[in-house]
């Protein structure tokens, strides 16, 4: 099945890399134990002071203006307690990836700063339609937004000739689609080589799936699920420049621009909000690690 085939051309795409850090130990850990209902605070505790410089990060990020705790916040079990295991895990992903990104190639056709924060506001955007459409919890919808195109980084890094040639093509393209750009030079694309990625770190199957699906062309698809989610966040997020090729907005499948009209007060809140929620989430986030929130 050509699935099949882009799968495996996918894990043959990642033996290249040879810059990448896969996820820390802890975090796998971390995520491992948050499918065991039997782990404790204290476990989670005990498991993420094993790093002493990821504690000093994640301390950072719980005490910042994006969470807007009352108390300063001085240990792990406190940061658990505030925020919840599931964002705990997430700052450590989080903290991992940038390191990808930092390394700034030509940006005549891709810059990897812009795909970061194109990533940071489809990850906040999908949060707020979780929670605030959907009443359900959002951080694995965070999580799977924020790492949807990370299939795109890792092309830029295992094979850059053949991703520019990629960038050209989709640039120049007159009916735009990255992923049949991608399979055309690669004979894969950026959603199977994600997908690898993830399960190679052990993430959820539900961030797996929005990963994997956030490009298909829906006929028929719950607008609650994460891959429905992700797109949507992609196409408002596009539509207020956080695009990640200049002037190429996304599309919408046809039975969620149905379920954004039938909503259609809901949303436009959301989008009024949304970019205070961006600009709070970049200064957290940002690539750079020398900002303070003392």
């Amino acid at each position: 099945m050509p699935d099949n085939n882009e799968f495996v051309t996918s894990k043959a795409l990642l033996k290249k890399l040879k810059t990448v850090k896969t996820i820390p130990a802890v975090a796998i850990r971390v995520t491992q134990m948050i499918e065991d209902e039997n782990s404790t605070f204290h476990d989670f505790e005990e498991v993420i002071k094993l790093d002493p410089t990821l504690v000093m990060r994640v301390l950072r990020h719980v005490n910042s203006p994006f969470y807007a705790l009352r108390t300063k916040v001085t240990s792990i079990a406190e940061a658990v307690s505030y925020i919840g295991i599931d964002n705990i895990r997430n700052l450590i992903v989080i903290d991992a990836l940038k390191t990808l990104f930092i390394t700034e190639g030509s940006e005549e056709l891709f810059s990897r700063t812009r795909l970061w924060m194109h990533s940071v506001a489809v990850g906040i955007c999908s949060q707020m339609i979780s929670e605030r459409i959907f009443g359900k919890k959002g951080e694995n919808a965070f999580l799977s937004g924020i790492l949807h195109d990370i299939g795109l980084i890792l092309e830029d890094q295992a094979v850059p000739d053949e991703f520019y040639k990629v960038c050209k093509a989709y640039r120049s393209a007159s009916k735009k689609s990255i992923t049949l750009s991608e399979r055309l030079v690669l004979e894969t694309d950026h959603t199977f080589t994600g997908l690898v990625f993830a399960k190679e770190w052990h993430l959820p199957s539900d961030i797996q799936d929005g990963i994997k699906r956030h490009h298909d062309i829906f006929t028929d698809v719950d607008p609650m699920s994460i891959p429905a989610v992700i797109q949507i966040a992609n196409y408002l997020v596009s539509r207020i420049g956080y695009n990640v090729f200049i002037d190429i907005k996304e599309e919408l499948s046809q039975p969620l621009l149905v379920h954004m009209k039938d909503n259609i007060t809901a949303y436009k809140l959301l989008a009024s909000d949304l970019p205070d929620f961006i600009q709070i989430a970049e200064k957290i986030f940002c690539l750079e690690e020398e900002d303070s929130f003392d």
